[in-house]
């Protein structure tokens, strides 16, 4: 075999017409395209690597886009697309204006689901096995690809217990590397891992093949006898082996994921089998990168570029000053220091330790520190059931995963008024991840609720002295919220301060416009402050600190003093600070020219947070032009 295969395939067509001899060629190409992709341009890697031979397999047996494949999160789909046309343009992978790291409609026929959120691909692609039983189509396929830590999501067992009825013609593929960012937990995790090394089925299933002749006494027909032989009796010796059957599945597996030749013939059996079905495979996250299988968490995403031979990091520049923390650092960093000062603080996380550093607690407190799995709405009914006992969870979600949790938020923590303080990292425009990671939309959506307070800090020192004070005295249900990304103070380990809820503070008096923001892009328009100073422009900036309750006095204050206020914040426009302000000048009379800067009123695509916010107009550069366009009417 000679040549670039790869290169020749512009769609799954191109591939189906190649000989199965073939396939493993195309799944090493296709893994060193990935590698090499990913060692330049930094995106998700280990998953996809750990799931090529069956992104070929899948593409190779099932008609493709005409049966319908959805990639569970999507971290695993690099290489569906690049096999689905966009060979030639993935360098832009991630990039501004480029294409999604996710399974996008929009963007292509092959994807049939957008995703971003886990445990979201069974039920998905139920629906559409349902639709095309109503619509007498029999022939169409639906494969959902799930990985082993999206399966702790509810929403993937809900799905699984509505698909064991009705018949409808659904494969779900499990695929099993142990690990999803962090290590996986929990009880479905044991269950797999007690599948996967069963000595006594493993060495049943063995010993069947040898007694049948290993292959020569029946022929071909030697692995269907084991099959039926195995399954038969493998309900007695895996006693918690029949759960996907409880849903009425039926499993097939655990099998070599990383096996081509496997997988192709067994997908093929699979295709012609009705009804809904379960295939568990096992691979290695990272196959094909040393240091991938090595550190696979690391390798998730890989925070640079690197060596694609070594895979061993480049090292970033040296900078020539004391570079801020990341505000996940500090959060990590602080909950410790609280948690030795006060013994009923706990934390708790659903799947995100390593991300929201609270691993660092759960390695000096492993007793006091959870990780709940991809659960988000247990994990915030979990942390209500602690406070009813006296103890002070800190929940830390991201802030677009704090979406799924909405309804517990309301019904089990605001509405008992529970001391539950949620620390939501990622908050307002993450980047390179795009729409389906934006923390945009949670401080429009929690502002609605009764008993909440609302934070979100300007820089280290306020988020330290907020997670203090929502752990002194019962204070209900505390909500801070900050950004990805580094802060802007590099001496950030200060005294821990009380700060009075629903008070704000002016950070630069002026005559000319009152800025008022809320987080860290008042930082932003701090620096706007100065540059326009230089243009004989006099900007008062006020840090609300608190959307709610919001200080009135201070805007009392503001109002009696300014015609011309600008509202700034890292979140959507509808519904947030601006809004808020706007609803304060209406009940209160007041008369001036409000502009609301913030998220417009569309989904943001991907890009680094830098060209988002310019995008949005928020930056330093959008309120500049802002104030001075406004003040110039």
């Amino acid at each position: 075999m000679k040549g670039n295969l790869l290169n020749n395939i512009n769609s799954p067509a191109d591939l189906r017409k190649l000989d199965e001899s073939q396939l493993t060629q195309v799944c090493t190409e296709l893994r060193e395209f990935i590698i090499d992709a990913v060692s330049n341009n930094p995106a998700h890697l280990g998953a996809s690597l750990g799931v090529v031979e069956l992104t070929v397999a899948l593409h190779y047996v099932f008609n493709t886009p005409y049966d319908k494949l959805i990639w569970d999160v999507g971290h695993q789909a690099y290489g569906h697309k690049i096999l689905t046309g966009r060979r030639d343009i993935f360098y832009q992978n991630r990039k501004y204006k480029g294409i999604s790291g996710f399974p996008k409609m929009d963007e292509s026929e092959y994807d049939a689901f957008g995703v971003g959120h886990s445990s979201t691909s069974i039920s998905a692609a139920l629906g559409m096995a349902v639709a095309a039983k109503m619509s007498n189509d029999f022939h169409r396929q639906h494969i959902a690809v799930i990985g082993d830590g999206a399966m702790t999501g509810g929403i993937a067992i809900e799905a699984l217990n509505n698909a064991g009825v009705g018949d409808p013609n659904l494969l779900v593929i499990l695929n099993d590397n142990g690990i999803a960012i962090d290590k996986n937990v929990g009880a479905i995790k044991e269950y797999l891992a007690h599948i996967v090394t069963s000595k006594a089925y493993n060495k049943l299933r063995d010993k069947i093949w040898k007694l049948l002749g290993g292959g020569t006494k029946y022929g071909e027909h030697t692995r269907a006898i084991v099959k039926q032989v195995g399954n038969a009796v493998k309900g007695s010796i895996l006693t918690r082996s029949n759960l996907f059957e409880a849903f009425n599945f039926r499993y097939f597996g655990p099998v070599d994921g990383n096996d081509i030749v496997q997988l192709t013939k067994l997908l093929n059996d699979l295709k012609n089998i009705r009804g809904p079905k379960l295939l568990h495979i096992i691979t290695t996250k990272g196959k094909g990168l040393p240091q991938a299988e090595k550190e696979p968490t690391i390798f998730h995403a890989p925070p640079g570029a690197f060596d694609k031979k070594t895979g061993v990091l480049f090292k970033e520049k040296p900078c020539d000053h004391v570079q801020a923390p990341k505000y996940q650092i500090v959060f990590g960093k602080t909950i410790i220091e609280l948690a030795e000062q006060n013994e009923k603080i706990i934390g708790i996380t659903p799947a995100m330790p390593s991300g929201s550093s609270l691993d660092m607690m759960m390695y000096k407190m492993p007793h006091r520190a959870f990780d709940v799995g991809i659960a988000e709405q247990h994990a915030v009914t979990f942390a209500a059931g602690l406070a009813t006992q006296g103890f002070i969870p800190f929940c830390n979600i991201y802030s677009t995963f704090m979406q799924r949790a909405y309804d517990q938020l309301i019904h089990d923590v605001a509405l008992q008024k529970l001391n539950v303080v949620f620390c939501l990292d990622r908050a307002g425009l993450v980047g390179e991840d795009g729409a389906t990671h934006h923390g945009a939309f949670d401080l429009a959506f929690l502002r609605s609720i009764p008993n909440l307070t609302i934070c979100s800090p300007m820089n280290e020192q306020e988020l330290r002295n907020m997670m203090f004070t929502a752990q002194t005295g019962n204070k209900g249900p505390f909500v801070i919220r900050y950004p990805r990304g580094r802060g802007v103070m590099p001496e950030w380990k200060t005294p821990f301060e009380e700060i009075e809820i629903g008070k704000g503070r002016m950070i630069k008096d002026g005559k000319d416009v009152a800025i008022i923001s809320i987080g860290h892009v008042g930082n932003d328009a701090l620096e706007a402050c100065k540059t326009l100073s230089e243009d004989d422009i006099d900007a008062a900036l006020y840090d609300m600190r608190f959307l709610k309750p919001i200080d009135e006095e201070l805007l009392h204050s503001v109002f009696k003093k300014h015609k011309l206020i600008i509202t700034v914040e890292d979140g959507v426009i509808s519904g947030g600070l601006g809004s808020a302000v706007a609803e304060f000048q209406t009940d209160n009379h007041y008369h001036a020219i409000i502009t609301r800067l913030g998220i417009p009123d569309r989904f943001i695509s991907q890009g680094t947070q830098e060209q988002l916010h310019h995008e949005c107009g928020y930056d330093k550069e959008g309120i500049i032009q802002t104030i001075k366009t406004k003040s110039s009417v």
